[in-house]
């Protein structure tokens, strides 16, 4: 009986570790999602920042 309990809180723990790591994964996929649209944006601000600049500065 005791042994049953063990086993029981151990995989009671482990499934708790495991959602907690899948929500954290969850939320690190949304904010990398976010920095690269963030990153593309920039760079597309950026490249038409160096199309209007007048040719004899470069």
């Amino acid at each position: 009986m005791r042994t049953t309990l063990w086993v029981v809180g151990v995989i009671g723990a482990a499934l708790i570790l495991l959602g907690l790591l899948l929500e954290a994964v969850r939320w690190l996929v949304i904010i990398g999602l976010i920095a690269l649209v963030v990153v593309i944006v920039l760079a597309f601000l950026r490249g038409r920042q160096a199309t209007r600049k007048p040719a004899g500065r470069r």
